[in-house]
C-alpha cells in the first residue's frame, strides 16, 4: 500500500533549504545519516538515519562532520526518520496547498539522497522531480558562470557539517540573495 499522492493546486509557495550529510558520495552504495531542512517560514526538520546494514561507510566521510561510528549507529531509525520528514512535509506544506521549492549547495547530493530515501521508505516523493542549486542561481543573477561559490560569504550561521546547521547557513544565503534579485527587478522593500 503506498502513500497518498496528496496532489493539490498550488497557491503559496515555500523554499526549503535541505543538507545531507551521509557516509559516502552515493546512495546506491552509502548511508544518509543525517537531514537538515530549513523552510522560508521559519519552520524546521531535523532528522538522524542509522546506517543501513547493506551500505558502504567511508570514514573520512563520517570523520568529516565531526563523528564515529559508534555515534551514528546510534542514530534513529531510518524508516522513522523518514516517515517524521514526510509527514512534516504533508502537514506543513503539501496538505495547505504549497508548491515545495527544494534548494541546496550541491543539490546532485543532497537531491539524490532525499529522493531515494523517500521512495524507498515512503513510496512516494511529495516534493516531486526537481530542485535548485542555490550557487547556479547566484551565478546567473551576477550573470558570470564560475560565480558558484561566492554567495557562500552571506551564511551567517557557521558550516559545521552538522545538517541542520548547513541548511540553517544556506537559507541565510538564500535570503540574501533573493534580496539581491528583488532589488535587480526593483521589487526590493526593506521593510
Amino acid at each position: 500500500m503506498g502513500r497518498n499522492r496528496h496532489k493539490s493546486r498550488h497557491t503559496k509557495v515555500v523554499d526549503i533549504v535541505v543538507d545531507v550529510e551521509a557516509t559516502g558520495p552515493s546512495p546506491m552504495t552509502h548511508s544518509m545519516i543525517q537531514l537538515g531542512v530549513v523552510a522560508s517560514d521559519g519552520k524546521e526538520f531535523y532528522g538522524t538515519l542509522r546506517p543501513l546494514p547493506d551500505k558502504q561507510i567511508d570514514d573520512e566521510a563520517i570523520a568529516a562532520c565531526g563523528l564515529t561510528l559508534e555515534e551514528i549507529n546510534e542514530y534513529d531509525d531510518p524508516q522513522e526518520t523518514m516517515d517524521r520528514f514526510f509527514d512534516w512535509i504533508i502537514e506543513n506544506y503539501i496538505s495547505e496547498g504549497y508548491k515545495v521549492i527544494f534548494w541546496s549547495d550541491n543539490n546532485g547530493f543532497d537531491w539524490a539522497y532525499v529522493n531515494g530515501y523517500l521512495h524507498y521508505f515512503c513510496e512516494h516523493n511529495p516534493l516531486g522531480w526537481s530542485s535548485r542549486r542555490i550557487g547556479d542561481f547566484y551565478a546567473g543573477l551576477m550573470r558570470k558562470r564560475a560565480a558558484t561559490a561566492q554567495w557562500k560569504r552571506f551564511r551567517v550561521t557557521d558550516h559545521t557539517h552538522n545538517a541542520l546547521d548547513d541548511a540553517r547557513g544556506n537559507m541565510e544565503a538564500l535570503v540574501e540573495i533573493k534580496k539581491i534579485e528583488a532589488m535587480m527587478n526593483g521589487d526590493y522593500n526593506p521593510e
